[in-house]
């Protein structure tokens, strides 16, 4: 090809927006078609770990995100009963020494506003249901609920955890309930007493839940996840409403601290964990699926965003490395990220046994693991997430360049 290939991307999320703005800025022609009537990013925060930090930096928008967000000073786990800490990691300057990026918390609507002004705005098409693909003669093909279509040279499906183009590739999936229920909510910081919530992601381990708050937008809001097992069977969804009394109920017994807290959520979101398990491949021909359409993650690791706008700025670099062979680019795409992602999903799934140990034993057993780490290894991160924070896409990418080859 003399020109730079077209890519449609299906879904302006974070990671569909993130490729896009990759894209862009290495000369693609991008367009970007979202189901929604309208751009907003309905959720609270999200942890930004040093690994996305640096990806975003390549993208040119950490100083942005920055501006937006807030700094933890440290991290810590505290026990869901006296609050006393479990494990603790200075966060502020460590990262930055360690990894060579912060780790920050913002609120999701503020990153997906600085990634949405970072891609044309002509190129966003709203109110664009993609219900399947077909390979085209040189490309691919969108089909949309209005049963109008469109052709570009490569389509990303950046749907999310419902995404109709990994349907339409690999057919549906059946995710498995975990048997969490998560609430969410934010507080605005001025309605709680003034040091009431320290400058830390704070994780409260406890039997059959966890509950993690920290500050976002520049710490005038509190954003608060708390997830509980039970037997309940929630749709997987971002936006059902829920009960702060039933929330209440479910973690009867914590700390009164936490009480505190709860009773400061006027509007409260509720979803039910489901496992997905990792796909074998993303792609076929010149259709590629990313961020949550690909490899959907519980939230125990906290990287679903990152692996998503990972992979938009993997793909963006990848692409450009070879415009004339858009194959060979998504088979190094995936065999790329696939291993990384698929890692991260397993991750995810077994964090969440040692966050909620129901045996007063076990949890003990735990506690005093995390007296010896906390003594072996003073600046080791909680999760022992060092593999996941020191990854450099634009490093993989380059050793994919020199190593990979051949024919798709």
């Amino acid at each position: 090809m003399a020109r730079r290939p077209k890519v449609a991307i299906v879904g302006a999320g974070l990671g569909g927006l993130a490729a896009a703005a990759a894209l862009t800025q290495r000369g693609f022609e991008v367009a970007v078609y979202e189901r929604a009537a309208e751009l907003g990013e309905i959720g609270a925060g999200i942890a930004l770990s040093p690994n996305v930090l640096r990806t975003l930096r390549y993208l040119g928008l950490d100083e942005a995100v920055l501006a937006d967000a807030f700094r933890p000073r440290d991290h810590v786990f505290r026990s869901w009963k006296s609050g006393r800490s479990l494990l603790q990691a200075r966060v502020q300057g460590t990262y930055e020494q360690f990894f060579g990026a912060p780790m920050c918390n913002i609120h999701r609507a503020d990153l997906h506003r600085i990634l949405r002004e970072a891609v044309p705005a002509a190129a966003i098409h709203l109110k664009a249901e993609a219900v399947g693909t077909e390979q085209t003669a040189d490309g691919a093909a969108i089909h949309f609920r209005d049963g109008t279509s469109v052709e570009a040279d490569i389509v990303v499906g950046a749907d999310g955890i419902r995404s109709n183009i990994r349907q339409n590739l690999f057919g549906a999936d059946t995710p498995d309930f975990t048997g969490n229920v998560a609430w969410r909510f934010t507080v605005p910081t001025d309605a709680l007493p003034e040091g009431f919530i320290r400058p830390a992601v704070s994780n409260w381990l406890g039997p059959g839940g966890h509950v993690v708050h920290y500050y976002v937008r520049r710490g005038q809001l509190v954003n608060v996840v708390a997830i509980h097992e039970t037997a309940e069977w929630t749709e997987e969804s971002w936006a059902l409403r829920g009960d702060k009394r039933d929330l209440m109920t479910a973690f009867a017994g914590w700390n009164e601290a936490l009480f505190q807290l709860f009773d400061k959520a006027d509007l409260c979101f509720k979803w039910g964990l489901f496992d997905h398990a990792p796909l074998a491949t993303w792609r076929v021909g010149r259709v590629a699926l990313l961020g949550d359409a690909a490899h959907a993650m519980l939230p125990f690791l906290g990287q679903g965003a990152a692996m998503a706008i990972e992979d938009g700025a993997a793909l963006a670099y990848l692409l450009a490395d070879c415009p004339d062979e858009p194959t060979l680019a998504l088979r190094r795409y995936q065999d790329m990220r696939l291993p990384r992602t698929r890692r991260a999903q397993l991750g995810s799934r077994a964090r969440a046994a040692e966050n909620h140990l129901k045996s007063p034993t076990a949890r003990l057993r735990r506690d005093a693991g995390f007296r010896l780490r906390q003594w072996l290894r003073p600046n080791g991160t909680l999760h022992r997430a060092e593999w996941l924070y020191r990854y450099d896409v634009r490093a993989e990418c380059a050793a994919m360049r020199r190593d990979a080859g051949g024919d798709d």
